[in-house]
């Protein structure tokens, strides 16, 4: 049976016997708080796991739904009193499935579309430019409330929904290669575009610049860098993750050695920190030691870049402020996402940057740990059950009454968003860097 062959079929069979059924992962599961199942919970997923590595069950039928049904939220990760590790568990698995598992021409043709085009940015700006137009003429506006939209099939409706808010021009401009410290460098940084957040989300990036520039960080951004392989090994395409990770890899370490000639500065010499601004993106770049284990050009390589992975909340709560903030008077909602929660254990950093934030208020909702349905291109696979955790998510929102509603990854902003709107409210929403970028440009009215 072929695996990660740095997993063999032993250590798998050891991770799984770790789980003793004690059920604290029960109420941290999505699935099983919607559908109260045993089998799809983390602790059932893990006793089918371990019936198929006794060959008491095959990769198809309930086997292959039940395993599709997971988020990869890694909720139970972080409930698990005797750490199990599902998320290697569930890492192993997928692949697996992928594999084996005979998919309808229509899933396959599905499935393939979307990997086909979400990690690929120059595929995606057509498709953003075509949004802008439909956006702005009311044309989308007029299809919606035609009812067309309806005609759609589920999966298609979701990714209708999906669509995000048109962008600023200025935010559409690419970010220099290098945007030098204001003042006294501190640290020497390269920077994560991301392949959504670049095309859709491209206000995040600049602020994430804006923002390390003030406080005292010269920041190399590769013009060439492609997509770090997230929703490929979430989604279990592992030789499509190792090779997205492999080119990341070149593109950074070139990156730090050519930087000082295209600075100018001699102080850009290499990189300290690699900073990301989109969760999922975060979690599997620091797993990249893991993915690229038994690759003996790149596991030296891939440990020493993962181990300087850093989300951009981790390194502003790390650095002391340098740029002065300027009072925002609002109330905030911080929605954590699950792959900075659960899967980078990132909890307080987040918080503790907002609230280093004059005159703003922070609340917490209920059910803060659980996931809004996301989970990469999970909602665009499962949209009934991602509608589900979404619509249990606004209305926690909705309970707490706030001013904005602020995560750290374009997928929760999106699924969020749609809620919001399903459920007739204009709550803005925005990431947790534009929040601080806005406190340090002193816009205090900013997107409200």
């Amino acid at each position: 049976m072929e695996r990660w062959s740095h997993l063999n079929a032993t250590e798998i069979r050891a991770l799984a016997d770790d789980c003793v059924h004690c059920g604290f992962c029960l109420p941290a599961c999505p699935t099983y708080l919607l559908w109260g199942r045993e089998a799809d919970s983390p602790r059932g997923r893990i006793y089918l796991m371990k019936a198929r590595l006794e060959g008491r069950a095959d990769l198809s039928g309930s086997f292959e739904q039940h395993i599709d049904a997971c988020l990869g939220c890694m909720a139970c990760v972080t409930a698990c009193p005797s750490g199990v590790r599902y998320d290697r568990l569930i890492e192993y698995t997928r692949p697996e499935v992928e594999r084996t598992v005979k998919r309808s021409s229509g899933e396959r043709l599905y499935r393939r579309l979307l990997f086909a085009l979400f990690p690929y940015p120059s595929r995606l700006r057509p498709l953003a430019a075509a949004l802008r137009i439909a956006q702005r003429s009311g044309i989308q506006r007029l299809l919606r409330s035609m009812g067309c939209t309806r005609l759609l099939s589920p999966r298609l409706a979701a990714l209708e929904r999906l669509a995000p808010p048109p962008s600023a021009r200025a935010d559409r401009e690419p970010i220099p290669p290098v945007v030098p410290a204001i003042g006294a460098s501190r640290q020497r940084v390269g920077m994560l575009l991301g392949c959504v957040q670049r095309v859709f989300f491209p206000g995040v990036n600049h602020a994430t610049a804006r923002v390390l520039s003030h406080e005292g960080c010269d920041v190399v951004v590769p013009p060439e860098q492609g997509c770090c392989g997230a929703l490929m090994l979430h989604a279990g395409q592992i030789e499509d993750a190792r090779a997205c990770a492999r080119r990341l890899i070149d593109v950074f370490e070139r990156a730090g050695l050519d930087s000082t000639a295209r600075a100018g500065a001699a102080r850009i010499a290499s990189l300290d920190r690699i900073v990301i601004n989109a969760a999922g993106c975060g979690s599997a770049m620091k797993e990249y030691g893991t993915l690229l284990a038994d690759d003996p050009a790149y596991a030296e390589r891939a440990r020493a870049f993962a181990s300087r992975c850093v989300d951009i909340s981790e390194l502003l709560a790390e650095l002391p402020a340098q740029a002065t903030r300027h009072p925002l008077n609002v109330r905030v909602i911080y929605q954590d996402a699950c792959h900075l929660n659960h899967a980078q254990g990132v909890k307080q950093a987040p918080r503790t940057v907002l609230r280093s934030i004059p005159e703003l208020t922070l609340q917490e909702i209920a059910e803060a740990d659980t996931c809004c349905g996301s989970a990469g291109v999970y909602n665009l696979l499962q949209p009934d059950a991602a509608s589900d955790l979404r619509d249990r998510k606004v209305g926690n929102v909705l309970r707490a009454e706030c001013d904005l509603l602020v995560s750290s990854n374009p997928g929760c902003l999106l699924q969020i968003a749609s809620g919001l709107e399903a459920a007739g409210r204009r709550i803005p929403t925005a990431h947790v860097v534009e929040v601080i970028d806005a406190s340090i440009r002193g816009e205090s009215s900013w997107r409200l």
